[in-house]
């Protein structure tokens, strides 16, 4: 047999020598999932990722992950009214064994969609894409339904397609100015409540009276660059305020975040 044919074949070997299994979890370690100031409950999970190794570093495998974690959890409130919510969380900075995230997007469980879809009422969507105040671009769904009026007898509450446009025209008009008004912890401080959705309630009594409105979902569409300074601030972690200086070199005015040092010159 000619030399260097069979590879599997050792010198004094099996044929074939199988290779040796290790276990894949003895390579990775446990991180941390922490959730924005906004919510009670910071410390959501923890996560998995293979330990750093060479050219592959373990915080860009977790940067980019998203992670859906109910309200009722977040708050540490186990009432109905929460447990159907969930938020989305995008983890963007890792530091140290802690992974921080920040707002990806919202929805209702499929369970709570499922059993307000009832008979002999009409059921109105709406949705609009605004951006708030610091950049990032959202898209906001909005449902509802009719509700018989107090004196009627009929067995329906269907309400005309000019009602239901004059509605949905209305459910835009408020989510767009709600949101627009805002930056994005803003805009989440009024998504766990659901402000926005008891607006739409009241603004639309006068058209045609609903109940069951609530907002649907939440997509974040577009992101802006990403500000280390913006995620502090929203993890309670740095006052958010920048400091107005001017830069040596060409003397222009530059914003920088409150208690900014500048870097140690190795040669003057």
């Amino acid at each position: 047999m000619a030399v260097g044919k069979n590879k599997g074949l050792k010198i004094g070997g099996k044929k074939g020598a199988k290779k040796k299994i290790v276990d894949p979890f003895t390579r990775k370690d446990w991180y941390d999932i922490k959730a924005p100031a906004l919510f009670t409950v910071r410390q959501v999970g923890k996560t998995l990722v293979n330990r750093t190794q060479g050219t592959r570093i373990a915080s860009d495998g977790l940067k980019g992950r998203v992670y859906e974690v109910s309200l009722a959890d977040l708050k540490s409130e186990n009432d109905a009214e929460r447990s159907f919510k969930k938020f989305k969380l995008i983890c963007e900075d890792v530091q140290g064994k802690n992974c921080l995230t920040n707002f990806y997007g919202m929805s209702l469980t499929t369970d709570k969609l499922r059993s307000m879809v009832k008979k002999w009422q009409t059921l109105i969507e709406a949705n609009v894409d605004v951006k708030t105040t610091d950049g990032y671009t959202l898209r906001v769904f909005c449902i509802g339904f009719t509700k018989k009026m107090d004196n009627s007898k009929k067995k329906t509450c269907y309400a005309k397609s000019q009602q239901v446009r004059n509605i949905r025209r209305k459910m835009q008009e408020i989510i767009s100015k709600e949101v627009a008004s805002d930056d994005l912890k803003g805009v989440v401080n009024k998504l766990i409540p659901d402000s926005i959705a008891v607006d739409i309630t009241k603004a639309c009594h006068g058209i045609y009276p609903l109940h069951d409105v609530y907002i649907r979902k939440v997509k974040v569409m577009k992101r802006p660059r990403f500000d280390l300074t913006k995620l502090m601030d929203m993890h309670g972690e740095g006052s958010g305020k920048t400091t107005v200086t001017t830069d040596p070199e060409t003397g222009e005015a530059v914003e920088r975040p409150e208690g900014y040092e500048p870097p140690v010159m190795e040669a003057v």
